[in-house]
């Protein structure tokens, strides 16, 4: 059914070119009163026939993409001529705050604003006449049931409008737009996007200097992105954070978005592979087009090691090699990314193609190293905001412990989940529960660091690796002309680029 649908369809649009296509100039003058404009529509056009989207059938394609920020603060604009709006409401304030809305979204956004208003108006207009009701009802008589019932049903039965006293103070403001936001789902969100998470740095605990990266990295450029432009500086950007497991990277990237208020995209390394051939490369295709329509947008890639390992590493790896091309392609800008921000993590940096680490792909390497004493006691603390704890419990004495070195973030939540579970076996009905110190002792005595020691060593191994390769800290070159001068160096007792905690353990355990 549906091919003869479509065989006729094709039919008669080549008829139409046909008529168009006549060659006495007088007729065609004649034949322009009645020409026909075929105008088709469509959320799929991967979907349609290809032989619809030939030359002389739908030849002309033209995309209408989630609109930007600058489109939404024209959309509300035109939808606020029909609304009465408070003279303190911002809509740029709005269009910021509605990152994947699109102008259906808007609509409905207004209308939901406008209800809201008008139910505050009515709220207050029952609170004043319940006063009154009070203040007329005689104190002796008491309350009876079924009052507000009755009085509710007299006001449907008889209603009266309002008067313009009454309506001096119906006004859509900010308040009621942001519990409009509330309620309004953006199509965006409903397509399989997550939005702006609800991670905020005062949940990560940790990493400052990570923050800092970060914060002029894609939060500033997405707030003031005309302070780059002025310098410029292309406001998109690639940042890969990499360590050891646990450590938060996903938080860190959740947090990220969120300070930005930019639309967050998470996607694991595996969910873009597929056995078919090209279907894979489509997959990445859809996902930067997506990310480019619903901008500012950070597209945050998970386990980045399996997504582009290393090509020419031999095997059968063809597939992976051709998403690695795809990605590439797809970071190179040949389409402006269109403030479209990307975050890699991984635990082996080492295994990652080294053209994604290239200038204008993932060009920021980020170490995210396991929470020094004071990064566990601050992580400790958001931990146990919501825990009830016991005045005998010190986080910053079990943050500096012997037993909590080498945790890593999920370590340290490990620990705070088995000492709520031994509180909860020892409470009795009537008791209210609340963590002990004897109950993180007993915690430490089945949470271990899941990062040995060996594998600390190498990751800052290869941290210091990456810093050597990519040139970003290298004292030795930079010094090399005075120390030409100067003579032969000193023989050194250890490597420069060390850092001092190795040497501070290893002392340590000498003493020990």
């Amino acid at each position: 059914m549906e091919r003869r649908i479509v065989a006729q369809l094709l039919a008669s649009m080549d008829e139409l070119q046909s008529n168009i296509d006549a060659t006495d100039e007088v007729d065609r003058i004649a034949r322009c009163r009645r020409h026909v404009c075929v105008i088709g529509a469509t959320n799929r056009p991967d979907g349609m026939d290809a032989a619809l989207r030939r030359a002389g059938r739908f030849d002309r394609e033209i995309m209408l993409g989630i609109p930007d920020e600058a489109a939404r603060e024209r959309i509300l604009r035109v939808q606020a001529t029909k609304l009465r709006l408070s003279g303190d409401l911002d809509l740029r304030e709005i269009a910021k705050k509605t990152p994947g809305y699109v102008g259906a979204d808007l609509s409905a956004l207004a209308k939901e604003a406008a209800a809201s208003a008008v139910t505050r108006i009515f709220r207050k207009l029952e609170d004043k006449e319940e006063g009154k009701d009070e203040a007329m009802t005689d104190i002796s008589t008491g309350p009876t049931v079924g009052g507000d019932a009755r009085l509710a049903t007299g006001r449907l039965a008889d209603p009266r409008p309002l008067t313009e006293d009454e309506l001096g103070d119906l006004a859509i403001t900010m308040d009621d737009f942001s519990l409009a936001l509330t309620r309004v789902q953006p199509s965006a969100q409903r397509e399989g996007f997550t939005t702006t998470p609800n991670v905020t740095w005062d949940d990560v605990g940790s990493l400052t200097e990570v923050r800092e990266e970060l914060k002029f990295s894609i939060a500033e450029p997405i707030a003031h992105p005309e302070r780059f432009q002025a310098m410029g500086l292309n406001i998109s950007t690639g940042v890969l954070l990499y360590g050891p497991p646990g450590c938060g990277k996903t938080l860190v990237a959740k947090a990220t978005a969120n300070e930005a208020m930019a639309n967050f995209i998470s996607i694991k390394g595996p969910e873009l592979l597929n056995k078919y051939v090209g279907e894979s490369e489509r997959a990445v295709r859809t996902l930067f087009q997506r990310a480019r329509s619903a901008s500012p947008c950070v597209l945050f890639f998970d386990e980045m090691d399996s997504l582009a390992p290393r090509r020419g590493s031999g095997g059968d790896n063809t597939s992976a090699e051709r998403v690695v091309n795809q990605l590439l392609t797809e970071m190179d800008g040949l389409e402006a990314r269109n403030a479209t921000f990307l975050i890699a993590a991984t635990n082996r940096p080492d295994m990652i193609d080294p053209a994604m680490l290239r200038p204008g792909r993932l060009d920021k390497l980020l170490y995210v190293p396991l929470p020094p004493p004071d990064g566990r006691a601050a992580i400790l603390k958001t931990l146990t905001r919501k825990t009830p704890i016991a005045n005998d419990v010190n986080i910053d004495a079990i943050a500096l412990s012997h037993s909590c070195e080498g945790f890593s973030g999920a370590d340290l939540a490990s620990l705070v989940r088995e000492a709520c579970v031994a509180a909860l076996k020892m409470i009795t009905i009537d008791a209210t529960p609340r963590v002990t110190a004897a109950h993180f002792e007993e915690a430490f005595t089945k949470v271990q660091p899941s990062v040995s020691k060996a594998d600390h060593a190498r990751y800052d191994e290869l941290r210091r690796k990456l810093r050597r390769e990519r040139g970003t800290i290298n004292k030795a070159h930079s010094s090399a002309s005075i120390e030409d001068l100067a003579g032969p160096p000193k023989k050194s007792l250890r490597d420069p680029d060390e850092d001092d905690e190795p040497e501070l353990a290893t002392n340590k355990r000498a003493r020990g």
